[in-house]
């Protein structure tokens, strides 16, 4: 993720040997940039993932290498939401590098695309019935939905890259709006290889290419261990081979196969604009290096060859009143002991005090109970903790009334009576950080999370001419032009030029012989983990023969809960068994086996995965939204853990007799 920082060395020696030993092979630095993970906040109030002057650090770093080596450098979602204007931020950012007194000689053609789509193109679409919800949690769209929505983006595919790379192909930078995570990587790669080898791409070579940026855009989190920095390299028939840079990590087989599960709502196949990848034939195969894993086996199944239209996902948010909290602590075993009756009492309350106050204006994070997982929680519901802490969460039509609705809720909890009660100075430990009510702003809450059909041939990009900057958003949504946009600005004084092919690659690599001059890299031995022994007892449980057991968002509306299995006998007993079922996931996390959204194992990382909804006082929720708790979703597999495991599979696994998991 750009504004996540990398180490520069890493990228700087595998150019040099790039440079030694493969000079004429494309090359190019690209990274993602963009997600709904943190939530609605981006979308809704303009902000960006990461503070300007991380963004600021990285793209400084990427600038110095792509003019070092003359290798492009390309940026999907800018900001991470990747609207018009986090675009022209970047574009800002990338200018006042190259002023910097030290970078008079950077020159860089500079590639701008646009996603934002107007809410009248919207509209048009929803009225035409050609918006359906991305998911079957996500409701179904709205004219208020549009109107409320702050900025509507819509998610690109590598068409508008292609568009603006196929009409400057000398560029130096591309900076993307929304972009579908590999639509970069996958577009980088079909650029050349029209220019290598065919015009007419087959569906394994855009689904080797689609499956490479899939991996590539997080980094080298495919590795073990989780590292930031990875290398592919991409062959003409859509296999490929990734690697970790960093020292001490590799790629196997079972970690770049179990990365195709994260995030993602199903293993085998991953939507995306215009289609499909289709994963279930792929193979994995570690490299005599033994770092690096060889894939082969994507396919991508086109929308198109089934007659469907092209479809685009659409995000946006909306603003959704104020918040303030309020933080405390409760000790007093008797309040803890009826404490969800006692809050209900407070909520009475400050309900009864502000009748000008819209709906469930005040609710309360019980951390220490159920405060992460809340109405999902697996664990027993008469567990009573020693102490528990307490986020008031207040939400109104002004900052105003929020505050006073929190101070309200303090107050109530603070002093209310309630039954057995002997501590009667006060029932709330409170005054963390020297504050009582804490402002939290406007709130947030995504509104347009769905599908758009496109009319045929407007899947690309346009180039806008002879405009100004400020005039670049309108023309985007002008019909009828493909929905996308883009234009080219030249950025600096250097000479345009000079170019990987003017450089001297001798008198580089002789004048430095280490990754950064001044700077001695040491290679450390590879010493990786070997895993904890398998010690089975008459209560296993699935964190006793799983070494991976994780949860993510998989978009806002939904949770993906992935097991890892490194042991192939395992695995088949585990898959054989009734422990990993969608009755299992449904009884566990208290849904209905109807709302299971997908259920099933995938044998290449040989792994189970479950996708269930956000929900939240029985109804389905979007993340980041009014009490919030865990926007990654990544602390929701804890129910997983302590799964136990079935008589006879525990008997199975214990005849094994393996000695480790890992």
């Amino acid at each position: 993720m750009l504004g996540y920082s990398f180490d520069q060395s890493l990228t700087y020696k595998a150019l040099v040997e790039l440079s030694k030993h493969s000079p004429d092979i494309p090359t190019a630095l690209i990274l993602d940039s963009g997600s709904t993970d943190s939530g609605p906040a981006k979308l809704a109030l303009g902000s960006m993932t990461c503070p300007r002057s991380a963004y600021e650090r990285d793209l400084r770093s990427l600038m110095s290498l792509s003019h070092e080596f003359g290798v492009p450098i390309l940026i999907g979602s800018a900001g991470g939401d990747g609207t018009d204007t986090h675009v022209d931020e970047f574009l800002d950012i990338i200018q006042e590098i190259t002023d910097e007194p030290d970078n008079e000689l950077y020159h860089f053609k500079t590639l701008a695309i646009y996603s934002n789509v107007s809410k009248t193109t919207v509209l048009k679409s929803l009225h035409a019935g050609k918006i359906t919800g991305c998911g079957l949690s996500v409701p179904k769209l709205t004219e208020d939905d549009v109107n409320n929505a702050v900025t509507i983006v819509a998610q690109i595919g590598p068409e508008p890259f292609l568009d603006a790379m196929k009409t400057e192909p000398d560029f130096n930078i591309v900076i993307g709006g929304r972009a579908y995570d590999p639509s970069p990587y996958t577009a980088f790669s079909i650029f050349h290889a029209r220019s290598l080898a065919s015009k007419v791409l087959t569906d394994e070579q855009i689904g080797g290419f689609t499956h490479m940026g899939k991996i590539m855009e997080c980094g080298a989190l495919c590795a073990k261990p989780k590292s930031l920095t990875s290398m592919a390299t991409i062959y003409l028939d859509g296999s490929f081979d990734v690697k970790p840079l960093d020292s001490g990590a590799r790629c196997t087989p079972l970690s770049v196969a179990a990365h195709t599960l994260y995030e993602k709502s199903r293993p085998d196949i991953l939507a995306g604009p215009g289609g499909s990848l289709d994963l279930r034939n792929t193979t994995y195969r570690q490299l005599d290096d033994g770092i690096s894993v060889q894939v082969h086996g994507a396919t991508f199944a086109w929308l198109k060859d089934s007659d469907a239209p092209y479809t685009v996902k659409l995000e946006a948010a909306k603003l959704k009143g104020y918040r303030t909290i309020f933080m405390g602590g409760i000790r007093d075993p008797i309040l803890i002991g009826q404490i969800d009756s006692y809050l209900s009492k407070v909520k009475t309350r400050v309900q009864s005090l502000h009748g000008d106050a819209e709906g469930d204006c005040v609710n309360f994070h019980v951390y220490g109970s159920n405060g992460i997982m809340n109405d999902l929680e697996p664990g027993d519901v008469a567990y009573l903790p020693r102490e528990i802490f307490i986020v008031g969460e207040a939400l109104a039509a002004t900052q105003k009334l929020a505050n006073s609705i929190s101070s309200s809720a303090r107050v109530a909890l603070m002093h209310g009576s309630y039954p057995g009660q002997r501590g009667t100075g006060g029932n709330f430990a409170m005054g963390i950080g020297g504050k009582l009510e804490i402002e939290m702003g406007p709130g947030a809450e995504f509104c347009l999370y769905h599908l758009m059909d496109l009319p045929v041939g407007t899947e690309g990009a346009y180039q806008i001419k002879n405009e100004t900057e400020e005039g670049a958003p309108a023309a985007v949504a002008q019909s009828p032009h493909p929905l996308f946009s883009w234009r080219a600005i030249a950025i600096g004084k250097g000479d345009p030029r000079i170019g990987t092919k003017d450089r001297k690659i001798a008198e580089h690599n002789e004048r430095y012989t280490s990754p950064i001059p001044g700077k001695v890299v040491k290679q450390a031995t590879p010493n990786f983990p070997t895993g904890d022994p398998l010690l089975l007892t008459k209560t296993s449980t699935l964190s006793e023969i799983a070494p991976v057991i994780r949860s993510k968002n998989s978009g806002p509306y939904d949770i993906t809960l992935d097991v890892v299995f490194s042991s192939p006998e395992i695995y088949a007993l585990t898959k054989a068994s009734s422990l990993l079922t969608t009755a299992t996931i449904a009884r566990l996390y208290h849904l209905d086996e109807s709302e299971i959204i997908w259920c099933g194992f995938f044998d290449q990382a040989m792994a189970f995965k479950a996708t269930i909804p956000r929900k939240r006082g029985g109804v389905f929720v979007s993340s980041g939204a009014y009490m919030e708790t865990d926007v990654h979703a990544s602390q929701q597999y804890a129910g997983l853990l302590d799964l136990t495991l079935p008589e006879e599979l525990r008997v199975k696994i214990m005849e094994l007799g393996l000695e480790r998991i890992d």
